[in-house]
């Protein structure tokens, strides 16, 4: 469906970032078309979900595995 289509979109950001890189932004946008909010203050956070599992690398990119699903607004 259109909804769950922008929710998995809202999880992914075009290019292969690993945490070294991630750690340097404050926001990215996503496959979506939204930005997501990163800080690095207390662990890694994307748009307040924390990452449990960084750099996870897979065929078509690398994974950060985050304890909660985050919605598009």
């Amino acid at each position: 469906s259109p909804k769950w289509t922008k929710i998995l979109t809202f999880h992914g950001v075009p290019g292969k970032l690993m945490a070294a890189d991630v750690v340097k932004l404050t926001s990215a946008k996503t496959v979506q078309g939204q930005n997501v909010t990163i800080a690095s203050t207390n662990g890694v956070t994307i748009n307040g979900a924390k990452v449990i599992t960084p750099n996870v690398e897979a065929d078509n990119g690398v994974i950060h595995v985050i304890d909660r699903v985050i919605l598009p607004q």
